[in-house]
């Protein structure tokens, strides 16, 4: 069987994501039986992050290609992308760093358009520090999606079966509220559809929580409910979909979480990655569904606090890998699915 080819982006190296990309490469053998990383980065960046864990930077080998990656426990494959980050500073933000991050992402998506990668995992960036290195992308998600030139994707956080779709994500909440429209709520809900069509499952039940308290308890907390969020679902089970709701977001995760729904869309960033994070921790991964390779990355930040001193764990960023990896193989059918999902038109 031939493994998936995995292009791990190194993330803003003035933060964890060397230490964590180190240990996981090092410490987790067992990927190799089930996917070749090939990390895309800084070579001095990623021999500090060995050695920061007690490693040899020995171990770090530079490559000029993925075609050209061994796959040998005990080694980091890597590929230099632009000058190096030595000079970039533990812990500090850095706009060196920023830029550094956002061109290791170009870098993976050429490689993933070009056909040398089945998938790409994200160790994190740092929003202000890309901003800072003049790249003015909210985040991941949406730099990966104009890479791409997708506009019908959703970031989606997981662990297990559980799947949240977000109609809003990096945005203010007045800005949120002013994103979610019906045509947004409706190209989500038909991508979590496509999702699940992919998975073998299209009657799979898809929760959609409410924007306001009680999802608005009969306009009593606001119309958006009501005149947004109610139509879309409407439309996205006259289609075909098992869709539901609006749901109170307090009654909707609950649920999910005990496993009454697989698949739930929430309206901004905190609906869902607050109750995600304090549930599942680092066994949560975080996925963009509509690219046309699979992308999963780790649900947590930089950390500049405790860069450099050996001590983040690497448990989301091995969840990440194994996710990706088991993702590959049948990822043309999610991108294909994703793909019949029409577009917003917002």
């Amino acid at each position: 069987m031939t493994l998936p080819r995995l292009a791990l982006t190194l993330g803003d190296v003035a933060g964890i994501g060397p230490e964590i990309t180190a240990k996981s490469l090092l410490g987790h053998d067992e990927l190799r039986a089930r996917c070749i990383p090939v990390v895309i980065g800084d070579e001095a960046a990623m021999r500090r992050g060995v050695a920061d864990v007690g490693g040899d930077p020995d171990v770090v080998r530079v490559i000029a290609s993925v075609a050209d990656a061994t796959n040998t426990p005990g080694t980091i494959e890597l590929i230099q992308v632009g000058p190096s980050l030595e000079a970039v500073e533990q812990g500090v933000l850095s706009a060196e760093a920023g830029d550094g991050a956002y061109r290791f992402v170009v870098e993976a998506c050429r490689l993933a358009r070009d056909g040398e990668i089945d998938g790409i995992v994200t160790a994190p960036l740092n929003k202000a520090a890309m901003h800072a290195g003049g790249h003015s992308f909210p985040g991941h998600t949406e730099l990966l999606a104009h890479e791409f030139g997708v506009k019908n994707y959703s970031l989606v956080l997981s662990a297990g079966e559980l799947y949240f779709f977000h109609l809003t994500t990096h945005v203010s909440m007045r800005q949120a509220i002013e994103d979610i429209t019906f045509e947004r709520t409706l190209s989500v809900l038909r991508l979590a559809g496509a999702f699940a069509r992919s998975m073998g499952k299209p009657n799979e039940r898809i929760g959609l929580a409410g924007l306001n308290p009680h999802a608005g308890e009969n306009r009593i907390f606001g119309d958006e409910d009501a005149d947004i969020l109610q139509p879309a679902v409407e439309a996205a089970r006259d289609e075909g979909l098992n869709a539901v709701g609006p749901l109170p977001g307090d009654a909707l995760i609950p649920a999910a979480v005990r496993g009454q729904y697989n698949l739930a869309v929430v309206c901004y960033h905190d609906q869902g990655h607050a109750p995600f994070k304090a549930v599942y921790g680092d066994d949560g991964v975080n996925i963009t569904v509509g690219l046309p390779v699979v992308r999963v990355s780790v649900d947590h930040g930089t950390a500049f606090d405790i860069a450099g001193k050996g001590i983040a764990r690497e448990a989301s960023l091995v969840l990440s890998l194994e996710r990706a990896a088991t993702l590959a193989p049948g990822w043309e059918h999610v991108w294909r699915a994703a793909q019949e999902s029409p577009n917003p038109t917002a």
